[in-house]
């Protein structure tokens, strides 16, 4: 049995490149950027009016109670047009070109209008409420980095430059596979001995919010089946994301069915609590996350484990916000406990409360959690006041 430090260590350690591919702008969200992102022209591209009201030349303008006639209108998506006589005005619309021979913009709540001539009511400064060209980014600025994660916002800049299609780190392939006799699937009235399957719903779902999709497979407690799905899911797939069939029970075939097709166990068994069992193995084609069967089992080590793992492949930094402890609490056994715990925001820190539930076959109790405080072993006593890393098992913001 390892320490969950090295355990993470050696997960991380197999860590992969799986190359890029293209995506289309509308399936962007959520991925990681393969290129550098660079404006094809400046920004703005013309000198851009921003507020409706009328064009000047501002050399003309001589006292505040000038009136300037309006010598034509600039729509915004119009092209370019020119200002002929530099006493008058051209009535011009917020986005649009700013005309030749002007160079400011008064606003319609600065002006009094009448018989189309305008009066200016306020004072004027040069340039006022003109977007220059070029003034936010040039032409070949770096907008969004290679590596950087695209967000909503980030589809502005992309659908600006013209990127209709994107180049993306590309995601491993992901099969899900449970197992257990005891195991129904969702829309059967489950038999006294048997429980409806809910581990591997949460993990596809959880991949999705990660952008991931995966496709689940489920065997019966018998070794030949076992090895056969295996068999095909680990020339098929990148990685193979189980839920139970890993303890030590008679009829948990995983371990040895993995390893005699050639997958090789780095570890079975973790210091921790819940989800000690944990086997982590790899052969040249598959990255293999065998977790314990128990629903709290199944969220820790998915979040401990292999979610840095993913961020480790795309090359995204992996940072876990600290929290603090509200109160004392204890914990005898010599493991890392995964406490759950909601957490509250106070004055710019985060607070968290313990409340560790009915085990980890207690599936209720997550969800009005917000992750797990990792409670490191060689201690029993947790103290108030005591900061420690928090593991999020969905955005912590609310």
């Amino acid at each position: 049995m390892i320490s969950v430090s090295d355990a993470l260590d050696f997960v991380l350690s197999t860590s992969l490149n799986y190359g890029q591919e293209i995506v289309l702008l509308e399936e962007a969200i959520g991925r990681i950027l393969g290129e550098d992102i660079l404006s094809d022209r400046a920004f703005p591209p013309f000198d851009r009016v921003t507020m409706d009201g009328i064009a000047i030349d501002f050399e003309s303008l001589k006292n505040e109670n000038q009136k300037y006639p309006i010598e034509s209108i600039a729509p915004a998506g119009s092209p370019q047009i020119s200002l002929v006589d530099n006493t008058k005005c051209i009535e011009v619309m917020t986005g649009a070109v700013l005309p030749s021979g002007t160079d400011t913009v008064i606003r319609y709540e600065d002006l009094d209008i009448i018989d189309d001539s305008c009066t200016i009511l306020s004072k004027v400064k040069k340039r006022q409420n003109v977007h220059k060209q070029g003034s936010d980014y040039y032409v070949n600025s770096l907008l969004l980095s290679k590596g950087h994660k695209i967000k909503a916002i980030d589809i502005n800049v992309l659908a600006t430059v013209g990127k209709s299609s994107i180049v993306v780190r590309k995601l491993p392939t992901v099969a899900i596979l449970s197992s257990g006799d005891e195991l129904v699937s969702v829309n059967t009235t489950p038999l006294p001995h048997q429980i409806r399957m809910s581990n591997v719903h949460m993990l596809v779902s959880r991949l999705r919010e990660l952008g991931l999709n995966s496709k689940h497979f489920h065997i019966a407690d018998n070794k030949s089946e076992i090895e056969n799905t295996l068999n095909t899911l680990i020339n098929q797939y990148d990685v193979i994301l189980m839920s139970g069939g890993v303890s030590m029970g008679k009829f948990d075939f995983i371990p040895e069915s993995l390893v005699s097709l050639g997958v090789e166990c780095l570890f079975h068994k973790v210091a921790q609590r819940p989800g000690k069992p944990f086997w982590f193995g790899k052969s040249k084609d598959v990255t293999v996350f065998a977790f314990p069967g128990n629903p709290v089992s199944t969220l820790a080590c998915f979040h401990k484990y292999f979610i840095p793992w993913l961020a480790k492949c795309t090359e995204q930094i992996y940072c876990l916000p600290s929290v603090i402890l509200r109160t004392t609490t204890s914990f005898k056994p010599n493991l890392t406990f995964f406490a759950q715990a909601k957490i509250k925001f106070e004055n710019g820190k985060i607070y968290a409360d313990i409340s560790k539930g009915n085990g980890s076959g207690d599936m209720v109790h997550p969800t009005i959690m917000d992750g797990f405080i990792e409670l490191p072993r060689g201690k029993d006593v947790y103290e108030e006041g005591e900061v420690y890393s928090f593991i999020p098992f969905h955005s912590i913001l609310k």
